[in-house]
C-alpha cells in the first residue's frame, strides 16, 4: 500500500495555508522538503505552504489528485471552524457563518481566556477548555451565554450525548469546561458542581511485553528515533513530557531525570537508565540538540504529533498491532517495573500520580502477578 499525503486546511498565523499531513509516513519527509517555501507547523505537526494559486498548482503537481478532492471537500466544513478545533458538520458551518458571536458572548469568551491565564493552567487545558466553551458559544449564536440555567445546560450536554455521538471521557472534558465558566467566571459558586456526569467505562491499560519492546527498538534504525523511544520508555514519559525535556534536565552524575512542570504542575525526578544514557551521548554527539533533547529545530522543540507518528512507525515495522500512542510505552514501563518488583509506592513517584489508586490499575495487568494466582479448580 503506498503512503499517502492528506491536505489539510487550516488558519496559522490569522493566514489560510495548505497543511501537508504525511499520516506517519516519515520517509516521505526527505521528498518534502525540496517543496520550495515549505515550512513545519509545530503546533499541528505538518509541513505547510501559504495558501495562493501558485502554491496549490505546485501541491497538485506534486500530490496525488485525490488527494486535492479531499482537501476540497474538507476546506468548507472547516473554514468558519478553524478556532474551534473540533469535528463539526457542513451543515453547523453553515449556521455559525450566519450566527456570529454576540457581544456578549465574546466578553465572556474574551473573560473566560483571562482567568484560564491568570490561574496559570497548562496550554493543553486551555486549548481543550476554551475550544468546548467556543463550540457553545457558536451555537448560541446571539444568545447570551450567561443567561442559560441549569436546565438549558443538561439539555446542550444530553444533545452532544445523542447527536454528537460524544464519548464519556469526551463529555466529562466539556462538563468542566463550562463549570470553569459558570462557576469560575460567573462565580455561581455551587450551582452547577451537580451537573450530570456518564460514568467512564472502566479499562486497562494495553501494555506491550519486553519481547515486543525489543522488537520495536531494534526495528528503529533512524538514531534520533530510536533514542525518542528509549526515553520515553526508560522513564515512563507522557509525550507532552518526552517533547519539552531539555538537555540540563538530564544529570548524568546522580544518574536522574529531571521533570519540571509536569501535569498538575509538579516537579519530580526519575532514575536515569545506563543504557539510555549510552544511546543519548552518541545521539548527542550526531545530532547537537541545541535546547531541547529532541529538537524540530534548533532550539525548538518536537511536536507531540511527531513524537506519536515514530512510534507508529516503528510498532509498523515491529510488526505490533497493540493499539496505543507514546503513553503506551509509559503503561508498559511501569507494568515491567511491577513485574520487575519495584514496590508501588516508588512507581507511584516516578509517574507523577497524585493517587496510589491510579497507580494501582497496573497490578491488574501485570503478567507476573496474574500466573501466581491458582485457579480454585486446580486446587481440587
Amino acid at each position: 500500500m503506498l503512503p499517502t499525503i492528506t491536505l489539510r486546511p487550516f488558519h496559522y498565523r490569522s493566514e489560510e495555508a495548505l497543511g501537508l499531513d504525511l499520516n506517519g509516513h516519515l520517509s516521505l519527509e526527505p521528498e518534502i522538503r525540496k517543496l520550495k517555501g515549505i515550512r513545519w507547523c509545530g503546533e499541528k505537526g505538518w509541513w505547510y505552504l501559504p495558501l495562493s494559486q501558485e502554491n496549490y498548482q505546485r501541491i497538485k503537481a506534486f500530490t496525488a489528485h485525490l488527494a486535492l478532492c479531499q482537501y476540497l471537500e474538507q476546506r468548507k466544513a472547516t473554514q468558519a471552524a478553524h478556532l474551534q478545533g473540533q469535528k463539526v458538520s457542513p451543515r453547523r458551518v453553515q449556521q455559525f457563518l450566519t450566527t456570529p458571536l454576540s457581544v456578549a458572548n465574546q466578553l465572556a469568551l474574551k473573560r473566560y481566556t483571562e482567568l484560564l491565564e491568570l490561574k496559570a493552567y497548562s496550554k493543553a487545558t486551555h486549548k481543550t477548555y476554551t475550544s468546548a466553551f467556543y463550540q457553545l458559544l457558536r451555537i448560541l449564536g446571539q444568545v447570551p451565554v450567561a443567561s442559560l440555567t441549569k436546565e438549558r445546560v443538561q439539555a446542550y450536554l444530553l444533545w452532544l450525548l445523542r447527536e454528537k455521538h460524544y464519548s464519556a471521557a469526551n463529555l466529562h472534558t466539556t462538563i468542566n469546561a463550562l463549570k470553569f465558566y459558570f462557576e469560575g467566571v460567573e462565580g455561581k459558586g455551587r450551582e452547577f458542581y451537580d451537573l450530570p456526569r456518564p460514568k467512564k467505562p472502566y479499562k486497562l491499560p494495553a501494555v506491550l511485553s519486553e519481547e515486543e519492546m525489543i522488537a520495536l527498538i531494534q526495528k528503529t534504525e533512524n538514531l534520533k528515533h530510536r533514542a525518542l523511544l528509549l526515553t520515553a520508555y526508560s522513564a515512563g514519559l507522557r509525550v507532552s513530557e518526552l517533547v519539552s525535556l531539555q538537555i540540563r534536565h538530564i544529570d548524568s552524575h546522580r544518574m536522574l531525570i529531571h521533570l519540571h512542570g509536569a501535569k498538575g504542575k509538579r516537579d519530580r525526578m526519575v532514575p536515569l537508565s545506563q543504557k539510555l544514557l549510552e544511546t543519548l551521548r552518541i545521539y548527542f554527539r550526531r545530532y547537537r540538540p541545541k535546547v531541547y533533547l529532541f529538537e524540530a529545530e534548533p532550539g525548538k522543540p518536537y511536536n507531540t504529533h511527531y513524537a506519536q507518528a515514530v512510534l507508529r512507525e516503528a510498532k509498523q515495522k515491529a510488526g505490533v498491532y497493540k493499539k496505543g500512542s507514546v503513553h503506551l510505552l509509559r503503561h508498559s514501563y511501569a507494568t515491567h517495573l511491577l513485574e520487575g518488583g519495584t514496590d508501588i509506592r516508588y512507581i507511584q513517584t516516578f509517574l507523577g500520580h497524585k493517587s496510589l489508586q491510579t497507580t494501582m490499575r497496573y497490578t491488574h495487568v501485570s503478567r507476573l502477578k496474574i500466573e501466581m494466582i491458582q485457579s480454585p479448580l486446580d486446587r481440587l
